[in-house]
């Protein structure tokens, strides 16, 4: 090949290689990068307005408030690429602190009394599974309704009281430090990199992608969309429990009422990382940074002296303007194809 030609070559190469606008702009189109930004703005924003932000025991309760949150997250969102809802989350993660605390105080040592409490969320996510998989009830109402039926029986079992004085030996899981940070933070961790890992990788975890696009083809081709189905339901139920038991060790007490609207704000995290109501979309490394955005937000408004009342507001509010941008997302997806 002559020189000239050679030349030509290289320069049409050149011209179909993407330039660094193109990949901007195609970073952009993920949802991830677009929030990682988002927060890393927001914290050079709040570090200017408040010297706290970025302080070791800020940081610190953040992460704390974070590894309840994004460890229910992991299976929420899991759950919406499915199709699936679980609005039952919170009374969960309360019922596995109730059962537990209640297991502890009769004499039972702390592993036997965590498997119990585990147990408790694997049958609530069962009953839920079974309900939405088998007997194709809506998952809002079924979930709505066993949010409302284990509330009402916490009341039964505590008998409207919270399980005090637990054992050193079960509260050293949230009070517990590694390196001079909690064990929670740790098992977050844990749980996002696996969770996200096994969602990317692993074929039976992928299948959820498959039946939240399309469950008629999925069941066509060849896919047990109950057996999964029942399972993404058990799965965020142990992971409601696992946020349960790590608060409930925290504090060294079972609380009633503890968990109460963590439903929408992981709701609301895994819609802003990316998770459509509709199912098929979303990632577990999205449902973290939406965690993360949340929960940075919430403590930038303790920062700020912004009444409870109003972050309330302002939670249902974000929460709103996410359904509206899935929903119109959908609509821009539907009439492209």
């Amino acid at each position: 090949m002559s020189e000239h030609g050679s030349e030509a070559t290289t320069a049409v190469k050149t011209l179909r290689r993407p330039g660094l606008v193109q990949k901007l702009i195609q970073l952009a189109s993920f949802r991830e990068f677009v929030l990682l930004l988002v927060i890393i703005a927001f914290t050079i924003i709040m570090t200017l307005v408040s010297p706290f932000f970025l302080t070791r025991l800020n940081i610190e309760a953040i992460l704390l408030a974070l590894s309840v949150e994004a460890t229910i997250a992991v299976g929420m969102v899991i759950l919406l690429i499915s199709g699936g809802l679980d609005l039952s989350v919170g009374s969960t993660l309360a019922f596995v602190g109730v059962v537990t605390g209640l297991a502890l105080t009769a004499g039972v040592s702390s592993l036997p009394s965590i498997l119990v409490g585990l147990m408790a969320a694997v049958s609530v996510g069962l009953l839920n599974g079974v309900l939405v998989a088998k007997l194709k009830i809506n998952p809002f109402i079924t979930t709505l309704g066993t949010m409302i039926t284990i509330r009402g029986l916490l009341l039964i079992l505590a008998k409207g009281r919270a399980v005090l004085n637990l054992p050193k030996s079960f509260t050293v899981i949230g009070q517990g430090r590694l390196f001079g940070i909690q064990y929670p933070v740790f098992v977050l961790l844990i749980i996002v990199i696996g969770g996200d890992l096994l969602l990317r990788n692993s074929r039976f975890f992928r299948q959820s992608y498959y039946i939240g696009g399309n469950e008629k083809a999925a069941r066509l081709s060849g896919i047990n969309v109950d057996l999964v189905k029942i399972f993404n339901y058990c799965l965020v139920a142990v992971l409601a429990g696992a946020a349960g038991l790590m608060i409930t060790a925290r504090f060294g007490s079972s609380s009633l009422t503890v968990g109460t609207g963590i439903e929408l704000r992981v709701i609301t995290a895994c819609i802003i990382g990316g998770a459509s109501l509709s199912g098929g979309e979303g990632s577990v490394f999205g449902a973290f940074l939406g965690a993360l955005f949340m929960g940075m937000l919430a403590n930038a408004l303790n920062l700020l002296g912004v009444d409870v009342y109003y972050q309330s507001f302002i939670t249902g509010l974000i929460l709103i303007l996410a359904v509206v941008f899935d929903v119109l997302n959908e609509r821009r997806k539907a009439s492209r194809s």
